[in-house]
């Protein structure tokens, strides 16, 4: 089935001085009647993509840190895109998809009916309709004003409204889990690393005022659990809004040295430590970070097969042997569905400096997570491909990756994480953390328990 895009005239709009500059008010009234509540299409296209009718309900009954049982359990898939048969999709596949399935043989896309399962609790969506009418971008597009809980722009006018959107989507309050990470050589060895993972999601506070917020989005403290070389080594980040006027303040505990010491370089390009050069800093959770090194160009919205409740692949009773294939995760635990998505295209700006001269996003209308990343090398050549395979946590609920996979096309090499699936557990969002939990002094005292 031929996919379908609307332009959108936009230019580089992304570092307009406001959000209002150049486009007339958006009309928050329409959040909940012809658009969702978080500025999706209400309806479906005719014919495979439905149209929205709430998403999963909350499960009261679900226990904090149990794995989510598959509510779409019995679907079957309706075909299989492989790289014998992608030219008969192509209108729907991405260039890395396209890109994946040509480098590796035995990689396929199985294609399931869509379920438009996303949803929110209530007072997110009065957020959603709060922010609608009031958020603004600051000046160069560097943050937000006027905006909590959620994404600021559920009828965005540009690009970087896109990308804020993704950077302060709704992630709960607070969240505790482990997981593996690990990178794989292009001969299929890996290097996991386990570590124990902490949140707490400042932006989202219930009865937070914009004023109130303190410049701040996040804290995060990573712990390395194993292997036992790197066992012990803490990261602590907290993140800012606007990070050109304030940048993130981060800080690493290394056992043998015994202290905590800044760290002022973990942003945009620096290597994330563990994943073997594979990815960058700004390229977790998709996209973070400042936006200033890249012009961001709504390009439109398109119909797309991509990675969607992936409950399959997020199941206690699966290890790790089952997941990571030689070259690729296993594509038997991989769901793909179609979607409209967001498509958001980064450009180096002159005078900047970045390995990847060009980046492009695809991101969900019914949640506002990038769901496909695409980045480019200098000379125009795709290098690396980026999924985020998402389920709806209904406990909380909210949609948020189970699981993160970056290819290398360059190298042949992949990153993954996101893997807790032997660990008995998967991420708990009711945990009982508060900022002091972040603290400089908190981490000293857990570095010498």
């Amino acid at each position: 089935m031929r996919a379908w895009l609307i332009a959108v005239v936009c230019g580089l709009a992304g570092f307009s001085a406001s959000a209002g500059a150049d486009v007339d008010p958006v009309d928050a009234e329409r959040l909940g009647k012809d658009l969702t509540p978080v500025g999706a299409e209400m309806l479906g296209n005719g014919s495979d993509i439905p149209a929205w009718r709430g998403g999963l309900a909350k499960d009261l009954d679900h226990s904090p840190g149990d794995f989510h049982t598959n509510p779409f359990a019995t679907d079957r898939a309706k075909f299989r895109i492989t790289g014998e048969n992608w030219q008969q999709h192509k209108d729907r596949l991405s260039p890395g998809q396209i890109a994946l399935l040509e480098r590796f043989p035995d990689f396929y896309l199985d294609v399931y009916p869509t379920r438009r399962s996303a949803s929110y609790p209530d007072y997110v969506y009065q957020a959603l309709k709060d922010n609608a009418n009031k958020a603004e971008l600051l000046e160069y597009g560097s943050g937000v004003r006027n905006a909590v809980m959620t994404s600021p722009f559920p009828m965005p006018q540009s690009g970087l409204e896109v990308l804020w959107n993704h950077t302060l989507r709704f992630r709960g309050h607070a969240m505790r889990f482990e997981a593996v990470a690990t990178s794989v050589t292009s001969g299929g060895e890996r290097m996991d690393v386990l570590r124990d993972y902490q949140y707490y999601i400042r932006y989202s506070e219930v009865g937070l005022e914009p004023e109130d917020l303190d410049n701040k989005i996040f804290f995060l403290k990573r712990k390395t659990l194993s292997p036992a070389q790197m066992a012990g080594r803490i990261t602590l980040v907290h993140e800012t809004l606007d990070q050109v006027r304030s940048p993130r303040k981060s800080w690493i505990y290394v056992p043998g040295q015994r202290r905590l010491r800044r760290t002022p370089d973990l942003s945009y390009d620096t290597a994330d430590v563990n994943t073997n050069s594979i990815r960058t800093i700004d390229q977790v959770d998709m996209f973070n970070g400042a936006p200033d090194f890249y012009d961001w160009t709504l390009v439109g919205k398109q119909e797309l097969y991509v990675p969607y409740n992936a409950y399959r692949v997020h199941q206690g009773d699966l290890t790790l042997d089952n997941i990571l294939a030689e070259r690729h995760l296993n594509p038997e635990l991989l769901r793909y569905e179609a979607h409209r998505v967001w498509v958001v295209e980064a450009n180096l700006r002159v005078g900047y400096r970045h390995r990847y001269a060009k980046r492009r996003y695809y991101v969900d209308e019914d949640s506002w997570s990038i769901l496909y990343a695409e980045e480019y090398d200098s000379e125009g050549n795709l290098w690396q491909v980026t999924e985020s395979h998402t389920i709806n946590f209904y406990d909380v609920p909210m949609v948020y990756p189970t699981l993160e996979v970056t290819y290398d096309l360059q190298s042949g090499r992949y990153y993954a994480e996101g893997l807790d699936n032997e660990r008995g557990a998967t991420a708990n969002f009711s945990e009982r953390l508060t900022p002091r939990d972040f603290s400089t002094s908190s981490v000293r005292r857990e570095a010498r328990r």
